[in-house]
């Protein structure tokens, strides 16, 4: 170990309060993006007397699969109210608050560093794990309290910042969605006087095939009749992680994380303004709408509409997919699962003024995830510097 560095095991201890009086209800769990998420398990018949209790200023990890994963599931519980995660976790916080901030050991544990440290030293597990003691092994870099203090301001002014855009993307995704069901599901879209078109008696005409009405002038449409549908391939010969002068095309994958972003390349496969939806796996069904050229690799299925005011709406009308092996690890989508998708196409005058108006929304999503992206960029270049802060 660097002679600047201590253990961890020195500035923490684990706490092991049980949810013996069965109190607590609220159960939480450690997601792979570091966060603490609802859990949706089963707890009839469990008992919930053997759960440890999480209270503010503690974090919990799962230190069972670390090596296969190369993450570190831990979070730092910030709530007022306690809450419940299961016995398979540790629950554990500084020792002495003026000596470590529990900030701030979030923030350590947050380091890609410290998943690759992690997933090095768990080699010897079958499973990938490591044991408590192990990680109270792992290196830490502790400067000042006063230090620490200045590093979680300058840490929490950018993820506050990027939980506000967040917040301003999620907002204009529902009032997407919320055009797009007044419009096309309920038939309100507005008539040629500005009035709602179903309610003010606009002319509906019944589909054998649908088996109800739809608006005068639709019609009921595969998706491969309107689109051209391509599965994703290889990894290009000539990539990197980082965007360059001439590395500038983005290459996306098989999942969610930062919408699929495995690198970048120099020369673009799909040029149009496109849809990709993830084939396979356990984000199966998961759907983004690309507006610049870019590069699909494996298990990713493009979808190009034949005409461009088409895109919104099958974007919108896409990401509402049901799919029986949707969430599985077995799950699998094809091209001929795409292409024989049927959908109800309006006529093309509100097709357009949908594009018009819902591309202004797109646009200010993009706005807000570049930013994001950026000070994401800016959060991990803190994080990394960790090591090299002098005390």
């Amino acid at each position: 170990m660097k002679s600047n560095y201590s253990e961890l095991g020195e500035y923490i201890r684990e706490v092991n309060e049980r949810n013996s009086d069965l109190a607590i209800t609220n159960l939480l769990g450690v997601s792979m993006e570091k966060t603490f998420i609802k859990s949706v398990a089963n707890l009839n018949g469990v008992d919930m007397s053997v759960y440890k209790v999480l209270r503010k200023e503690q974090l919990a990890c799962k230190l069972m699969s670390v090596g296969r994963d190369e993450k570190l599931p831990v979070d730092l519980y910030r709530e007022q109210e306690p809450s419940i995660v299961s016995s398979a976790y540790y629950v554990f916080e500084p020792k002495d608050k003026e000596e470590l901030l529990p900030e701030y050991l979030m923030m350590w544990l947050c380091r890609p560093e410290n998943d690759r440290y992690i997933g090095f030293i768990s080699g010897g597990d079958v499973r990938g794990g490591i044991s408590w003691e192990t990680f109270c092994s792992l290196p830490i870099k502790i400067p000042s309290i006063s230090i620490q203090k200045e590093i979680v301001k300058e840490y929490n002014v950018i993820q506050n910042r990027i939980s506000l855009f967040q917040k301003l993307i999620n907002k204009l995704e529902e009032t997407a969605q919320a055009i797009y069901r007044e419009w096309f599901v309920e038939f309100e879209f507005p008539d040629e006087n500005g009035m709602p078109y179903k309610s003010s008696g606009g002319e509906m005409v019944w589909n054998e095939e649908l088996g109800k009405e739809i608006p005068k002038g639709w019609s009921y449409k595969t998706l491969g009749t309107i689109s051209t549908i391509k599965a994703g391939g290889d990894k290009p010969k000539k990539f990197s992680s980082f965007k360059t002068e001439t590395l500038n095309v983005p290459i996306y994958s098989n999942s969610s994380e930062n919408e699929g972003l495995y690198g970048f390349t120099d020369k673009s496969i799909i040029q149009k303004e496109s849809i990709t939806i993830s084939a396979r796996g356990a984000i199966i069904g998961y759907t983004v709408l690309r507006t610049v050229p870019f590069v699909p690799i494996v298990r990713l299925i493009v979808v190009t509409p034949e005409n461009k005011n088409n895109l919104n709406y099958l974007y919108e009308t896409i990401r509402k997919f049901t799919y029986e092996g949707s969430g599985s690890a077995q799950g699998q989508l094809t091209i001929p699962d795409i292409s024989s998708y049927k959908i109800i196409l309006p006529d093309i005058i509100l097709l357009q003024s949908y594009q018009k108006f819902s591309h202004l929304i797109t646009q200010n999503i993009e706005i807000y995830s570049k930013e994001n992206q950026k000070l994401t960029e800016m959060k991990e270049l803190l994080l990394s510097k960790l090591a090299t802060v002098k005390d």
